[in-house]
């Protein structure tokens, strides 16, 4: 089984939600938080293929170090002078282990960062995941000035127990 990565589009958002349902029971979210998503910045989305199946997805844009958005939340607009690119979601079934696309959204990450001038990238990991991130060269962050511990907590919460919010430093 071959795969790779390729721009998501709008027809996508069915699959994208049924690979969510698979990955991500425990964090669910509306398909309007995705729509929402790939209006605002369709660059940070993309689908995960292998033999012209959907086997996952990764859904990125701007943000604010130590201001991660709650789940499940529509950002609004995206925001102003943003200082990182966040990841939103990745999520890739059981049947795209092995194919080294966690690597390559991780490259394609980054590579959308340098293009867009971004010196970190961010995300909020699940417990399940967090090895993952740290063998990745992500690191554990407090909130940022505006957002302060108490509201980063808070955003953390809105996902369950055990979150972690981590950054890096871009590659490029």
């Amino acid at each position: 089984m071959n795969g790779g990565w390729r721009a998501m589009e709008a027809t996508d958002l069915d699959r994208v939600m049924a690979i969510a349902e698979i990955v991500h029971p425990d964090y669910p979210e509306d398909r309007a938080v995705f729509a929402e998503r790939l209006a605002l910045y369709p660059e940070g989305c993309a689908m995960a293929e292998a033999d012209g199946l959907g086997i996952g997805y990764i859904v990125m844009h701007p943000g604010r170090l130590g201001v991660p958005p709650p789940l499940d939340s529509p950002l609004g607009t995206l925001p102003e002078a943003p200082d990182c690119l966040y990841l939103h979601d990745v999520a890739l079934l059981p049947a795209a282990r092995g194919l080294g696309l966690g690597v390559a959204a991780l490259e394609r990450m980054d590579a959308l960062a340098v293009r867009q001038g971004f010196r970190w990238l961010a995300l909020t990991s699940t417990p399940g995941a967090r090895a993952f991130w740290d063998a990745q060269g992500f690191v554990p962050r407090d909130g940022g000035p505006q957002d302060g511990r108490a509201g980063l907590a808070a955003k953390l919460a809105s996902y369950g127990g055990g979150m972690t919010y981590m950054t890096k430093p871009v590659k490029g």
